[in-house]
């Protein structure tokens, strides 16, 4: 061959690399960021993993994860996010508000796929949720906006119960829209609320020991990563204290929480797994509408409302999804 016909048959890809063939020696690299400690999310990963491989990817196989936790300190997210920022991961997958904020202000172009509890656009991550915009799209269980939903069911349970407790992390950008939200239904119910707040360990028994000072027999449980990494020290702490609680997810009621209602955390979680396993076959995140969880389940602790002396409503138990006896 002349040399000037192999220039031409390298230029017009008889001797070119095919693009695929370095995707197939590097796996593309998703960057799995949590808020929250990494020994009480199995259920979650397993969710997540499942829902990769339903797009076609198997982690070690066509795809690798690299997994950060914050260990409940958000105060380390903005430097996980920057992180996987300069380790240039393919996408990053957010698993909470705070996350998925620290991953937008550290990248405007690696694209972000969260899962999270509120309202996207009011926090602030998306334009709107049909067309998102920018580099995030996602799930959202809008467990911020089932607040008065959670006050109204415990009042029913615990009718005469007056004030009801409302514990929150104050580090949770969610936190604000929460207590307006809960306090206005309060205020429709004619019932009065007792703040506590709690971020760590030693504050989480303080506002237990608070709420038990003022005299609260009920309170609703903020969702927060921290919350859902403490399902059986707080199921534990409401009976000490004869407290009933409602709180977000199942793993409450299987710790012995009394009663939980939201949309499922895991379905969540797998549905995150889908939305990266769909930018990694090259959809834009601005193409893909946010995604509202639709199926909301109320579950309820019978052993745990004897153990309070409570008789829960026929009215709840019709309404129930599940009653654990």
């Amino acid at each position: 061959m002349k040399r000037r016909d192999l220039l031409l048959a390298i230029v017009g890809g008889g001797f070119a690399r095919p693009i695929g063939a370095k995707a197939q020696a590097d796996p593309p690299v998703v960057g799995y960021i949590n808020a929250a400690i990494s020994a009480d999310s199995a259920d979650i990963l397993t969710a997540f993993k499942r829902g990769l491989a339903e797009t076609g990817f198997i982690e070690g196989t066509n795809v690798t994860v690299e997994y950060r936790w914050a260990e409940d300190h958000y105060d380390k997210l903005s430097a996980i996010a920057e992180e996987m920022v300069r380790r240039q991961v393919t996408v990053i997958a957010a698993t909470s508000t705070p996350v998925a904020l620290a991953a937008k202000a550290a990248t405007q172009t690696i694209p972000i796929a969260f899962t999270i509890g509120g309202d996207p656009v009011r926090v602030g991550l998306i334009a709107s949720l049909s067309r998102p915009s920018g580099n995030l799209t996602g799930v959202t269980r809008y467990n911020v906006e089932l607040g008065p939903k959670r006050l109204e069911l415990l009042h029913e349970l615990v009718p005469g119960s007056s004030p009801i407790g409302v514990l929150i992390n104050p580090s949770n950008p969610n936190t604000p829209a929460l207590l307006a939200a809960v306090g206005d239904a309060a205020r429709a119910l004619g019932v009065e609320l007792q703040i506590a707040k709690a971020s760590n360990d030693v504050e989480l028994m303080a506002a237990f020991e608070d709420l038990h000072r003022r005299n609260v027999g009920a309170t609703t449980i903020g969702n927060d990563p921290y919350f859902n990494s403490r399902s059986e020290q707080l199921a534990a702490m409401a009976l000490r204290y004869s407290i009933a609680a409602i709180y977000q997810y199942r793993k409450f009621i299987d710790a012995g929480g009394l009663m939980s209602y939201s949309a499922s955390n895991s379905d969540s979680h797998r549905e995150l797994g889908v939305y990266v396993g769909r930018i990694l076959r090259g959809a834009r995140p601005a193409d893909l509408p946010v995604e509202q969880s639709t199926k909301l389940d109320l579950l309820i602790n019978l052993k745990t409302a004897n153990i309070l002396g409570l008789t829960v409503p026929q009215s709840l138990l019709a309404r129930a999804d599940e009653v654990t006896e």
